[in-house]
């Protein structure tokens, strides 16, 4: 006799009209919800567009990297993080090309190759990410990427409808109401679907709604006479919500402090490079009461500022060269010189040294790699082939000057990177700030200036209590109050209708 078979999972997946437009946040809002409900639970996003990524496990026992989204997602969902959630990921290095990365690991032959041709490689890696994923749980919440009525893209587009098909998902198409234009954006991406795609669509959602929510009226109830389709949720604005937003910076210059906090004294310049990467980690900081964080894109920008922070980078010497251009480079020697803080985070702690080393063309040909550092630290990184992944137990030695509360400290944090520093054998060494497990530095500091290899920093409890004597909500606070919000504010029992009502087979499985 044989076994029968397990069924597979049903699925749940959220669309948006446009980029921006809160998919990520829904999704993982879901995560939790039905995890909450008992079930077992994963993310999924066929490929992601994203510098913000962390280490996971991969095959074979091997660690990879996926987008920060579905990371955060997993752990919502109370799933152990893996590549199967996010299998493709592409990482932009400039305007027109992107490091592909898939089930976690970099795959260089296919950042040559053509988008169309690319795309088709690509998607039977990702449906059996899926496949093996639904296989294994009640419910897969997966989140679509854009828009799906990208009528330019449709035939390559395998993230949106092709991925919804694959699964028969119970899809929800999200719009950003405080951008103008909501009934528009879900009436002309409905038009756009193909029939198929349209019965996929089980509810509308406007996100971002400032105002009186009968001031929506007949709004609703007009379109769902157009689509067959209703408004199953109308989500307020809600800025804390406390996920890191994954598609760039806001407030972009303006100083941002926690809400209600009129007081706040200390001001942190973020230097906001075009390749910045793992941007994610700063959130914890925009939650800080006393903390006012602002996105610096100029020299002025850096003014007023007590510390200054260059975060990691996706192309270390490009951004370097931007940070030249825009007259950074006096404005942070002239901060270090006056034993103000300045810390660099991965490719910032590349930034600060001595020098930049390509030699095997990472950062692109012909010596592009090759720079000169801001000689704020003594060190020289060279940039290898092999990309560094691992998670990092790590303790801070004995700091001095601004940072000696972080003596004796510890952290779990994680390393993404292709640069491996060490100390200029010519200059007096710096000293050694921060070790991993193993004992290997991975932080060192110079006077004010402090460099860590480590991402993750103000993700732990104990480094915020040791910097600022504060503390935020936990992850786990963060994830329960999105999944308390859209309970309130989604129509009661269209959460569970979504799984007991399945769409109809549109036969399309690939």
């Amino acid at each position: 006799m044989t076994e029968p078979t397990r069924p597979t999972a049903r699925a749940v997946m959220v669309l948006g009209t446009t980029s921006g437009a809160g998919k990520s946040w829904l999704a993982t809002a879901l995560c939790r919800w039905y995890a909450r409900q008992g079930l077992k639970v994963a993310p999924f996003k066929a490929q992601n567009m994203s510098n913000n990524a962390r280490v996971v496990p991969g095959p074979g026992g091997r660690l990879g990297e996926i987008g920060s989204a579905q990371y955060f997602q997993a752990l919502a969902a109370k799933a152990l993080p893996d590549v199967r959630m996010n299998p493709v990921l592409l990482k932009p290095e400039n305007d027109t090309a992107s490091q592909v990365v898939v089930l976690g690991e970099v795959s260089p032959d296919l950042a040559a190759v053509p988008w169309r041709e690319r795309s088709e490689r690509l998607w039977p890696l990702a449906q059996d990410a899926l496949q093996s994923l639904m296989a294994e749980n009640d419910v897969v919440v997966i989140e679509g990427a854009g828009s799906p009525a990208e009528i330019n893209l449709h035939a390559s587009d395998y993230v949106n409808m092709r991925t919804a098909q694959a699964a028969n998902a119970a899809c929800l198409l999200v719009s950003d109401i405080d951008r103008g234009g909501a009934f528009a954006h879900l009436y002309g991406t409905h038009q756009l679907l193909q029939p198929a795609e349209r019965a996929l669509l089980r509810g509308f959602v406007l996100n971002r709604f400032r105002g009186d929510v009968r001031l929506l009226e007949p709004g609703p109830a007009q379109l769902m006479a157009m689509t067959g389709v209703p408004t199953l949720a109308v989500l307020p604005m809600w800025r804390g919500h406390g996920l890191p937003e994954e598609d760039g910076l806001h407030d972009e210059g303006a100083w941002q402090r926690s809400d209600g906090d009129a007081a706040a004294s200390l001001r942190i310049a973020v230097v906001a490079y075009p390749r910045l990467s793992n941007l994610d980690e700063f959130q914890p900081l925009r939650r800080l009461r006393g903390v006012q964080l602002r996105w610096a894109r100029s020299a002025a920008e850096l003014s007023g500022s007590d510390w200054i922070v260059l975060p990691g980078s996706k192309h270390t010497s490009g951004d370097l060269a931007w940070l030249r251009e825009q007259g950074m480079d006096a404005v942070l020697s002239r901060h270090a010189a006056a034993s103000r803080p300045v810390l660099g985070l991965c490719g910032g702690l590349q930034m600060l040294g001595e020098a930049l080393v390509d030699p095997h063309g990472v950062e692109g040909e012909n010596g592009e790699g090759n720079a000169p550092g801001l000689g704020l630290l003594p060190l020289v990184t060279a940039f290898e082939p092999d990309k560094l992944l691992r998670h990092t137990d790590a303790r801070f030695d004995t700091v001095a000057h601004e940072w000696s509360m972080l003596s004796g400290v510890r952290f779990a944090g994680y390393e993404i990177r292709h640069g491996r520093s060490v100390q200029h054998p010519a200059l007096p060494p710096a000293a050694v700030a921060l070790r991993n497990a193993e004992g290997e530095p991975i932080g060192w500091q110079r006077g004010s200036v402090l460099g860590l290899y480590a991402h993750g920093l103000f993700e732990s409890t104990e480094v915020l209590r040791a910097l600022f004597g504060a503390r935020v909500r936990s992850l786990e606070a963060v994830f329960d109050g999105l999944a308390d919000f859209i309970d309130r504010h989604f129509e009661p029992g269209a959460l569970m209708q979504l799984l007991a009502d399945a769409p109809p087979d549109t036969g399309k499985k690939d």
